[in-house]
């Protein structure tokens, strides 16, 4: 990455993430990096644990995170997402908080706490087919 401001680095991992680019998003992360649920348990530790929780996110054919809105203080950097994902039930989106940690140009802790999910709806469905939006109704 040329650009290492926790702005472009947390960038480029959200652009990595839409790429379902599995070496450039760990080209974003510390080697050591840790993701933690909010204020909760350790998610995982170091690329061994980060990659193949990623791998099997990519392997869902919706997989996306739009951004709604992004702030930034110093090396911290928190996205607020609205990712549509693949669920059990059927696709849907999950409001996602995102908080990242930028030290040395590599993302060193992230954490996350999932808000709403919504299942899309049939309606919904054929509009994303038919090219319109993915998002539910309800969201903005």
């Amino acid at each position: 990455m040329e650009n290492t401001s926790p702005l472009a680095v947390v960038q480029a991992q959200l652009d990595a993430f839409n790429a379902k680019d599995i070496d450039a998003l760990m080209r974003t992360y510390a080697t050591d990096a840790e993701q933690f649920a909010l204020h909760g348990e350790r998610l995982a530790r170091g690329h061994e644990e980060l990659r193949p929780r990623y791998l099997a996110r990519f392997s869902e054919p919706d997989l996306h995170a739009r951004l709604l809105s992004r702030t930034a203080m110093g090396n911290f950097v928190t996205d607020f997402e609205l990712i549509t994902r693949n669920f059990p039930e059927g696709p849907g989106t999950l409001e996602m908080l995102c908080i990242y940690e930028v030290i040395d140009g590599r993302i060193r802790r992230a954490s996350f706490a999932p808000g709403a999910m919504t299942l899309l709806t049939r309606r919904a469905k054929a509009r994303r087919r038919a090219g319109g939006s993915s998002a539910p109704a309800s969201c903005p």
